[in-house]
């Protein structure tokens, strides 16, 4: 919707033309902007609470930018998930407050001043290895106001070290842990714990591991109830997910 368009709706609200309820239900179902090579949707934030992220893998530079671009002409904030160092040299320029998390290859463009939840996201890795993984998770749930608690390295190859948590663990609203090789680390917690876990396979180990796809099977089969688990390396769905669960708990 244009300015124009947009200007319209509301002096119809204004005019008592169009009640508020309705006025939302088109905001929320508006055309997206069609740039060619993506349809960016600007309204996402309405439906989901979120705007849309941007996965910067497979496309060119010149593409995350101009995407990066109208949304912040649009006033989004910006979450650009899989990003080179390269990609966030571009998008600093476009906007200063652009911060690298290098270790999750996620750049975030947002106010420093966003309200965080009272609840907190608890982020467990198994090994080192894992890191990559679980800090997309906890950059995205803080990018979207959830407070974030990471620990890592407390893999069942040292099952004491994880034990040694159990304050950490009963004070988090939600626990997300991401592990490769056996992936029995989530079975563990969930066997611990009266909250959501949500369980991240990576595709860390050796090649029995398949890239991901035994710790996958190992997650799909605990024996632990409540535990939920993502795609192989899929830290962002895991912390937007997280944070979904995490909003409950505030209202």
């Amino acid at each position: 919707m244009n300015k124009t368009n947009l200007a319209k709706l509301l002096e119809s609200v204004r005019a008592g033309k169009t009640d508020v309820e309705t006025a939302l239900k088109r905001l929320k179902h508006l055309p997206f902007e069609d740039v060619a090579y993506a349809h960016i949707d600007h309204h996402r934030h309405l439906r989901h609470g979120m705007p849309e992220v941007i996965y910067c893998e497979g496309k060119t530079l010149e593409q995350t930018v101009g995407i990066t671009k109208r949304m912040l002409k649009a006033g989004s904030d910006i979450l650009a998930t899989r990003a080179s160092e390269a990609v966030f040299k571009a998008i600093k320029k476009l906007d200063k407050r652009a911060v690298y998390h290098k270790a999750s290859r996620a750049i975030v463009v947002q106010d420093a001043k966003k309200k965080l939840t009272a609840g907190v996201i608890l982020v467990l890795t198994a090994g080192t290895s894992d890191i990559p993984v679980a800090e997309e998770a906890a950059v995205t749930a803080g990018m979207l106001g959830s407070s974030v608690q990471t620990v890592y390295d407390v893999g069942v190859a040292g099952i004491h070290r994880i034990l040694s948590k159990k304050e950490l663990l009963d004070s988090a609203r939600v626990i997300v842990v991401v592990a490769g090789m056996d992936g029995a680390l989530p079975s563990v917690v969930g066997g611990l714990v009266d909250k959501p876990v949500i369980a991240v396979p990576t595709s860390v180990g050796y090649g029995a591991g398949f890239q991901g796809l035994a710790p996958l099977l190992t997650m799909l089969n605990s024996c632990a109830a409540g535990v939920a688990v993502m795609n192989i390396d899929n830290g962002f769905g895991a912390g937007v997910m997280a944070h979904r669960i995490n909003l409950l708990g505030e209202r």
